[in-house]
């Protein structure tokens, strides 16, 4: 039987050999496929890799970041989470109020000059001590702008008034389940110029048969080595939350990407992740006395029998 991450293996794979060579707005340089997609059934267990160590705390606390429709880092720093510091932080240092070292290019600089990376660094730690202490700098550099939080649970309309998407979404599964219209998109074309960074899981559909719920994911742009793997967790822990909030047991998870790049400073780490044998998928545990999205906290949602091999670091291309 084949692992249940053979799929995002088989991606891997498919890019180093197949892909084409193209640039990036990071100056980085990327190996890149069009249009491809996986399939992860959610009743073979937890699709959280095992080939290399995927921080699950990040994930169900970025997931509920989204969920609650937050958009201020604060929330993520209080449950160590440092996913999204980077464009916080580097709306900071360009702001008139910042009038510390100049921070500017740190993707080139920082390749040449390892004092210059060390004071980024403590410059960023000191920037997230802030944003933690002072809910005032937190308002007022903390916040990302109309990112997933805002788009899934505020979207704004013409008229001045908001749409909450994932409360109409459940409703429609409840309702009306087979609707074909179960959609959250958080592309919203007026709102990209100020976003932080413009969605790049852009779009997502329900699907229900036999009882079962199954979400496909649009994903316009997707770091192969970085990213994929925290969104193949991600919304496939949003299926089994909508799914168990609706009364319905989980299907598939499916996952189409449009750009599907690996950075040409990842391709030592694919290698490595590559020489890996799968292990066994993981089971996802639910507070069973917390039915509704709302109510869940970071201790109603674990991952049980999680074996993996150790992770593999590569940089951040921002």
């Amino acid at each position: 039987m084949a692992s249940m991450e053979e799929p995002y293996l088989q991606l891997i794979r498919d890019i180093l050999d197949h892909g084409h060579y193209k640039e990036d707005r990071t100056g980085t340089g990327t190996k890149s496929l069009f249009g491809y997609q996986m399939r992860f059934d959610l009743n073979q267990g937890f699709p959280l890799l095992t080939t290399k160590k995927v921080p699950f705390g990040l994930i169900k606390s970025e997931l509920l970041w989204f969920l609650r429709g937050d958009t201020n880092i604060q929330f993520l720093l209080k449950h160590k989470n440092h996913i999204w510091d980077e464009w916080a932080f580097e709306n900071w240092i360009n702001s008139p109020e910042y009038t510390g070292p100049d921070m500017n290019n740190f993707g080139l600089r920082a390749q040449q000059d390892a004092q210059f990376k060390k004071e980024y660094q403590q410059q960023k730690k000191l920037f997230c001590q802030r944003i933690i202490a002072d809910d005032s700098f937190a308002a007022k550099y903390g916040d990302l702008g109309n990112v997933y939080g805002a788009q899934w649970r505020r979207w704004q309309t013409r008229s001045n008034e908001t749409i909450d998407q994932i409360h109409d979404v459940i409703e429609t599964i409840k309702n009306d389940p087979d609707s074909r219209r179960m959609i959250v998109t958080a592309w919203n074309p007026e709102d990209i110029p100020s976003a932080a960074l413009p969605p790049c899981h852009t779009l997502f559909q329900f699907y229900v048969v036999e009882g079962r719920l199954s979400c496909q994911l649009y994903q316009r742009s997707g770091d192969v080595f970085l990213g994929v793997p925290f969104n193949i967790a991600s919304y496939a822990l949003l299926t089994n939350l909508i799914a168990r909030e609706t009364g319905l047991e989980v299907g598939e998870f499916v996952h189409t990407l449009g750009d599907a790049h690996i950075y040409t400073n990842h391709f030592d780490q694919v290698q490595e992740q590559l020489q890996r044998t799968p292990k066994d998928a993981p089971q996802l545990w639910l507070n069973p006395e917390k039915k509704h999205i709302g109510e869940l906290d970071l201790t109603d949602i674990k991952v049980i029998g999680y074996e993996s091999w150790p992770a593999i670091k590569a940089p951040v291309a921002v």
